[in-house]
């Protein structure tokens, strides 16, 4: 399959066709760019888990254009329409119930009884979904388990000709992916992200705790595997000082290869997180990352590098 690098403009149009005709095309969004494919087509939708070799097992979330588009396929609460007014679009994903007559391919939910579902904002994602007119199947678009990718030369470098075409949005303002929450039962929040824990916090009046790990043998929603967001190179978390041959990534005022945020600025660390980690992983060297609080974004970002340093087994993205 010969990959494509399609300009905004008339790229929409094109990209959409792919998409009507089952092919897979990354697109940007806020957070990362997404691999997309027709979320009601079983074929176009295993040409996802074969271009990035993910397990079949782990579900996809699925990006639709509105909250009322939303609902065509999954149970609305209150709680939803809550959280859905206060933070879409945006980089928040939730987990309902899927309706029972829908036409989202049960290879999206991995035979559960729940979608992840998310509004994405980047104005290149939501053009698409409204020129494609229909619901998008869209993980990270990188091989399963790597650096999650912030430019369209990111998609390039870890899918060249295993997908269709790359449409170039520019890159990635959040940087990280969306937050995940569970409203299925108890909120519950299962994978940290671009929206805080703090703020959810504030919407619901109440605590969310984090469950990103999958309980032995059932991953019941995407984000949940423990060995994620790998570069090619070791990683270790919490450095206070460096190590001979290694590659520096800092934070705050740090003597360092490339920093996060010299101003310790969390929203600016997690735009530069992956692009850094795909910089550093080109000099082939193990990575030492100074410490990041824990708050705020921090959250996100630590759940990222914690994965990204984990021992390498069965891994998603």
């Amino acid at each position: 399959m010969t990959e494509q690098l399609l300009s905004q403009d008339p790229g929409f149009a094109r990209a959409a066709d792919l998409l009507q005709s089952g092919e897979q095309v990354a697109f940007a969004t806020e957070t990362v760019y997404g691999l997309g494919a027709d979320a009601r087509n079983d074929t176009a939708v295993a040409g996802i888990y074969a271009a990035k070799g993910r397990p079949s097992f782990n579900p996809l979330i699925v990006h639709v254009g509105s909250k009322d588009i939303a609902q065509r396929y999954v149970v609305w609460s209150e709680l939803a329409d809550k959280v859905a007014e206060a933070f879409w679009p945006g980089p928040l994903t939730l987990v309902l119930p899927l309706r029972l007559e829908t036409s989202i391919s049960k290879l999206v939910t991995a035979g559960l009884d729940s979608l992840a579902i998310r509004v994405p904002a980047h104005p290149s994602a939501q053009s698409l979904l409204q020129v494609f007119d229909g619901p998008l199947a869209a993980p990270s678009a990188n091989p399963s388990g790597r650096i999650s990718p912030t430019t369209a030369s990111h998609v390039m470098n870890g899918l060249n000709g295993k997908i269709a075409a790359v449409l170039d949005g520019g890159s990635c303002a959040v940087g990280l992916e969306s937050t995940i929450l569970d409203l299925t039962g108890h909120p519950a929040l299962l994978r940290a992200g671009g929206i805080s824990a703090e703020a959810l916090e504030t919407l619901l009046g109440q605590g969310v705790s984090l469950h990103h790990s999958a309980t032995p043998g059932k991953v019941t929603a995407p984000g949940q595997l423990s060995s994620h967001y790998a570069p090619n190179a070791s990683v270790r978390l919490n450095a206070t000082e460096w190590h001979t041959g290694e590659s520096r990534l800092g934070f705050g005022n740090v003597d360092c290869d490339l920093n996060l945020s010299e101003t310790s600025d969390l929203t600016e660390a997690a735009a530069n997180l992956f692009a850094h980690l795909h910089s550093l992983d080109r000099m082939n060297r193990p990575i030492a990352v100074s410490p990041i609080p824990e708050t705020g974004l921090g959250m996100a970002i630590n759940d990222r590098l914690t994965r990204a340093a984990s021992p390498r087994q069965a891994v998603e993205n």
